[in-house]
Order: C-alpha cells, then sequence, then structure tokens
C-alpha cells in the first residue's frame, strides 16, 4: 500500500513539474515572438538608469560615504527584475479573453502550479532586462566584478518569485488587463523610490519611514546589497537589515501573496 501511494506521489510531483515547464516554455515562445516586448525591455533601463540615476549622480553623489554608482546599479537590477516580473503577470487576465485560462485552472494540476510556471515565464523577460541594464552601466562607467553578478543571479529567482507572488494580489481582484496593468504600474513605481532602489532611505522618518518598511521590494533589496556588500568597507553604510531578517520577511511575503492572490484568482476564475 505504502508503496503504491508513493508511486502516486511522484506521478503527481512530475506532472506538476511538467505543467509548469510547459507554462515557462509558453511564456518565453510568446516573448520571443513579440520582439517589441524585447526591446522594451532592454530600453527601460536606459530611461530610468541613464535619465533619473544619471541626474541623481551628478546632483547628490558627493554627500554620500559610499560610492553612488554601484549602489544605483545594484538598486536598478533588483527593480527591473522586480518590475518586469509584475508587468509579466498581467497576461493572465489578457488569458481570460481566449479562455486560456479556464483550461488551465480545469486541468489535473495545482492552481500554484500553475502560478509558478507564469512567474517563472515572466521572469524570462526580467532577466533579459537586466542585462541592458548592465549595458546601460558600462557607458556611465559603473560595473560589478563577476563574482558580484552571478550573487545577484543567484538571487533573482527569489526576487522574481516574490515579485509575481505580490502581483498575484492585484491579478486576484481584477478583471480587466487594462486595469491589471494600471494597478501593477501604481504597485511597482512607489516601489522604486521607498525601497532605497536608487535615493538611499536610511535616514527616512515618520511616514516615508512607515511606506519604505512596508516595501517588499525594500528587503529584496536589502538582501542583495547585503550578499554583493559582505566583507566591504561599506557594508554598514549600504545594508540596513541583518540578511536573515530580510530573507524571512521575503519568504513570508512570498507566501503569504502566492495564497491569497491564487485564490482570489482561482474563485474569481470559477465565478465566470
Amino acid at each position: 500500500m505504502s508503496e503504491l501511494a508513493l508511486q502516486r506521489g511522484k506521478s503527481k510531483f512530475w506532472r506538476e513539474l511538467n505543467a509548469v515547464a510547459a507554462i515557462v516554455a509558453r511564456d518565453i515562445t510568446l516573448t520571443l515572438k513579440s520582439p517589441s516586448a524585447l526591446i522594451m525591455s532592454l530600453a527601460m533601463p536606459v530611461v530610468m538608469m541613464g535619465m533619473l540615476g544619471g541626474t541623481l549622480a551628478q546632483n547628490m553623489a558627493g554627500g554620500l560615504s559610499f560610492n553612488y554608482g554601484p549602489f544605483m546599479l545594484i538598486g536598478m537590477l533588483v527593480n527591473m527584475l522586480v518590475m518586469t516580473t509584475t508587468m509579466g503577470m498581467t497576461s493572465l487576465v489578457e488569458d481570460r479573453t481566449t479562455d486560456f485560462t479556464q483550461e488551465m485552472l480545469i486541468s489535473p494540476v495545482s492552481r500554484y502550479s500553475i502560478v509558478v510556471g507564469k512567474i517563472l515565464g515572466s521572469s524570462f523577460t526580467a532577466v533579459v532586462s537586466i542585462f541592458g541594464t548592465l549595458v546601460e552601466g558600462l557607458f556611465m562607467g559603473i560595473t560589478l566584478h563577476p563574482g558580484q553578478l552571478l550573487a545577484i543571479l543567484a538571487l533573482a529567482p527569489l526576487i522574481c518569485l516574490a515579485g509575481g507572488a505580490l502581483a498575484m494580489l492585484v491579478i486576484g481582484l481584477v478583471k480587466s488587463s487594462k486595469t491589471a496593468n494600471f494597478a501593477v504600474m501604481l504597485m511597482t513605481m512607489p516601489q522604486m523610490f521607498l525601497s532605497g532602489a536608487i535615493i538611499p532611505i536610511s535616514q527616512s522618518n515618520g511616514v516615508l519611514l512607515v511606506l519604505s518598511r512596508a516595501m517588499p521590494m525594500t528587503y529584496a533589496l536589502d538582501l542583495v546589497r547585503a550578499v554583493v556588500y559582505a566583507g566591504t568597507p561599506e557594508y554598514d553604510s549600504v545594508v540596513m537589515f541583518n540578511p536573515m531578517v530580510n530573507l524571512t520577511v521575503i519568504a513570508a511575503l512570498t507566501v503569504v501573496c502566492l495564497i491569497i492572490g491564487t485564490f482570489f484568482f482561482a474563485r474569481s476564475e470559477k465565478n465566470r
């Protein structure tokens, strides 16, 4: 009896894994067939980092106790991973018009496998966007060591998963793709400024302090900087929290957002 249960468990595991792989492959294929999406993912870092970051670097970097260039580059890398993943998740709402979403939900796979597959598929474009950010950094004379880049890439799946889980909260409550795009943008843009991606927030107080601590990207960004700046003299000036605190908060928020968002999304499809 136990052997039969073990075989069923293995069969279910592979079925769920195949479902995730199929959804990821579909999203990557759709992205590759849409050159405009790839161009935008490469162009967005140029606009954000080149114009906004460049202006800040020229006007405020002199009063900081650390090199602002790498600080901003790391912030923009994390920001692009979160923003691009969350924007890619809105295609779940677009899939409603073709009933593709309902076809996935009635298939014999877990709803969480569908959502995780969608997040991983959306993260493909996010990873492409960080190459655009690195190229823009080169033009601005900002570079990172290969080991630091590898550390960021190693944390990229966790960052994308957290961003995608946060997007599910919005997607589960809206019906229109236009509304979803606007809501997700409204959710991600403030995080770029309040999480410390391009503007240091260690001296924030009052309402800004509360808002910055409520932003999930604050902890994702601080974790990445903790790994990148580990062992350097600038660590205490750049990193705000213990890495384990960051990791715990990210994991908790990801699980909570994933469960609640997936529940509302599946319920909205059932009520159609």
